[in-house]
Formats: C-alpha cells, structure tokens, sequence
C-alpha cells in the first residue's frame, strides 16, 4: 500500500512529460516502420491539445472526483456487495474500468455526435508519441470522465484504481502510438492478453474496416471476446483519415473547430480484400 501510495502521488503531468520525452527521443535515434518529416511541428501542434485539455480538465476533474467519492460514500455499485482483498478489488477495479473505456470507445465510433469529437484522434496521418495527446479536450474532460462516473455508479470503483488505471494506460498510451518497430513475437505472446502497438497501428488505419476494431487500450481480451480484433501486417499500414488530409485539416485549430463542422467521411476505392489479415 505505501508503494502504491508513492507512486499514485506523483504528478501525472510529470509522468506524461517523461513518458513523452522518453518515446519522442527514441523515435529520433532507432530505425522507424514509417518514415516522417517536420516531427517538431507535428509534437508542437499535439502538445497544443493536451495544453487546453490540462486548461478544461482542472474543473471536470474536481467533479469527477466529487462524484465517485458521493457514490462511494452512499456504497453504491456492485463490488460494495461482496467482500475482496484491497489488492484484489484494485485489480478487478482497474479491469472494469478497461472493460468501460472498451464500450464508450466502440461508441465514439458508432454514435455520429461521439464520432465528430473522437475523429480529431484519428485524423493524425502521422502518427508517432505526440497523438497520444491529439485528442479533442471536450472528448477527453468531458465524455470520457462521465463514463468514469458510470463506472464508478455500476462497479462501485474508487479514485484510487481510477488513478492506476490512468497511470497503466498512459505506458500503454505511449506505447501503442509510438512510431517504433516492435518485436513481432509480441502479438502472439503477451499480445494474447494485452494490446500491443501493432494491434492499436490497425485501429489508426484509413480504411474504415479496421479502424472500427481493436477498441481496448490495455486488454485487448475485449475485442478478441467480442469479435472486434484485427490484425494485418504493419507495412501495410496507412494512417488517418481522408477527409482530413492536407496541411490546412491538420492544423490546431481546423482539428478544434472540426466537430462543429459538417466534415463528411470519405471511403476510400481500396477494397478490405485488398489488404490481407493475418490469421488469428
């Protein structure tokens, strides 16, 4: 408890500055599956993002916390009816906030309202550590944190396991979006069980039959459960979307202004028949 009390109290600012400055400089210095230009612009304009979202997110994160504490407080949620070890309701707690984040992910890609905000996430034709932070602050302050209260309302989850999960997912965060080569044996090993940075490279794919799977950011048992896991070879890769291309659509402030805009989906000629899955 005293290790997990040290580690949570860190700033998760300081946490994500390093993770960042860790990734972004490996990405300079070791080979990359994908070859990108100007990648100093490209941080400057996503680190503008996690800028207003830190701005926004001081007030809903007050609220959040306001929130799981009334509900906790009032012992509302499922894990209040049964008795578990505190490292074992951690740990189931952290799984269910997975298990939340999975659904309220394959939503933002289903609900058009959802989708108009998440879409600044997969706009990046460029992908590398920065995206981590290209998320649009409404998306991230708002969505997300009520579906976190959700969570808290059903399961019964506690602050403690939110701040763990977000310290866990931010590695993973890092890891996925980073334009790095990874070792292959990694999707048939610890890639069973966890998502790994070739699984989350075909979430980020133009072609919207792709893009529409691998929703789990640690567990990716969610999608292999509910027959939304993909995988295809990482040359055969591309980045984005369509409609978004271009330097003007890939600007800070198009991308902010973007859900407020009617912005229609592109479908691409290349036929998912094309691009040849590997067996899973």
């Amino acid at each position: 408890m005293e290790v997990l009390d040290k580690v949570l109290s860190v700033d998760p600012n300081y946490i994500i500055i390093g993770l960042l400055a860790f990734f972004f400089t490996l990405e300079q210095i070791l080979d990359n599956p994908f070859s990108f230009k100007k990648r100093g612009a490209h941080l400057f304009q996503n680190i503008l993002f996690q800028i207003v979202f830190f701005a926004i997110n001081l007030f809903f994160i007050s609220v959040l916390i306001y929130c799981i504490e009334w509900l906790n407080s009032k012992e509302i949620g499922l894990l209040f009816l049964i008795e578990l070890p505190f490292w074992a309701k951690l740990i189931l707690s952290v799984v269910l906030f997975d298990f939340t984040t999975y659904w309220l992910h394959r939503a933002s890609h289903k609900v058009p309202l959802l989708w108009r905000l998440h879409r600044v996430h997969h706009s990046d034709t460029t992908m590398d550590s920065s995206t981590t932070f290209r998320f649009h602050p409404i998306e991230l302050a708002i969505v997300y944190q009520a579906g976190n209260i959700v969570a808290a309302a059903i399961f019964g989850l506690d602050v403690t396991s939110l701040a763990l999960y977000y310290f866990i997912v931010y590695i993973f965060f890092f890891l996925e979006h980073s334009n790095l080569n990874y070792p292959n044996w990694l999707n048939n090993t610890l890639g069973l069980v966890f998502v790994m940075p070739d699984h989350h490279r075909v979430h980020h794919h133009l072609e919207q039959f792709y893009t529409d799977s691998n929703f789990a950011d640690i567990l990716i048992i969610w999608d292999r459960l509910f027959g939304t896991f993909k995988l295809i070879p990482v040359n055969q890769m591309h980045y984005g979307l369509i409609e978004f291309e271009g330097e003007k659509r890939q600007s800070f402030i198009y991308l902010m202004k973007s859900p407020f805009l009617n912005v229609k989906r592109i479908e691409t000629d290349k036929s998912k028949a094309e691009i040849k899955e590997i067996s899973t």
